[in-house]
Order: C-alpha cells, then sequence, then structure tokens
C-alpha cells in the first residue's frame, strides 16, 4: 500500500458530528457523497460544463472515518471518452493533531458524463453547454 495519495486533491473538509449515523461513526454514505463532488470538480476542471454521475464502482472502505478527521479526496484520471470521463478516486484523512500522517480510508472509480442544457449527453471537445 502506498503511503502517499495519487492524484491531484480536489476537496478537503473537516468530518463533523452531523456527518454520524445512529451509532457515531461517520456515514459511509457521506463519504462516498464527498468523493463523489471531488470527482466532479475535477470533470469540470478537464472540459467546461455540467457532468452527471453514472456509475461508481469499486468502492472499498478501508479505514473508518471519525469526527474531526480532516478528509481530502485525491483525484486521478483513468479514461476520457467522447463523452465521458472515468477517475480514481481516494479518499484520506489525517487525525486530530497528527496532519503530516494520512490515512487512506477508502477508494473507487466515479464516471461521470458530460450533459447538455437538455441534459443529453454531449461531447466532451464541444464548446459550451448546448
Amino acid at each position: 500500500m502506498t503511503n502517499f495519495p495519487k492524484g491531484e486533491i480536489s476537496i478537503q473538509l473537516l468530518a463533523m458530528p452531523a456527518d454520524t449515523n445512529p451509532f457515531g461513526d461517520i456515514f459511509g454514505g457521506w463519504l462516498i457523497s464527498q468523493m463523489d463532488i471531488a470527482g466532479g470538480i475535477f470533470c469540470r476542471k478537464i472540459a467546461k460544463g455540467r457532468f452527471v454521475t453514472v456509475a461508481i464502482d469499486s468502492i472499498t472502505f478501508k479505514q473508518p472515518v471519525f469526527v474531526g478527521d480532516i478528509l481530502g479526496c485525491h483525484v486521478e484520471l483513468i479514461k476520457k471518452g467522447n463523452t465521458s470521463i472515468t477517475v480514481h478516486v481516494e479518499a484520506w484523512v489525517s487525525r486530530e493533531f497528527e496532519e503530516d500522517d494520512k490515512i487512506k480510508v477508502t477508494e473507487g472509480n466515479f464516471t461521470y458524463v458530460r450533459i447538455d442544457d437538455n441534459r443529453k449527453p454531449l461531447s466532451l471537445s464541444a464548446k459550451g453547454n448546448t
């Protein structure tokens, strides 16, 4: 296992008590949501325009995320098609007062499709969103 995140950091945020399940652990759905947002931000940089998530593959939860952890989502391009982009997203945390020691908690592959104003697939090379 690598000790450093792959790809560029897309988002970074703090896990808060409101993000927990009834047992006080950070909810897995919250974590996937942050990873999805990170992938979408990355896609927007590649081809200006609107994207939708069409697939999430290979999600692997490796370690828990705790309240107070600083979550960083790192994104790396896997494949670029005519209308779609597939990215690998790694979620890493820094525990309280141990910011130099990062732990990979989750990773997965996300596929996005660029769409026009009518929500139809649009070529990545097209200008604008129409």
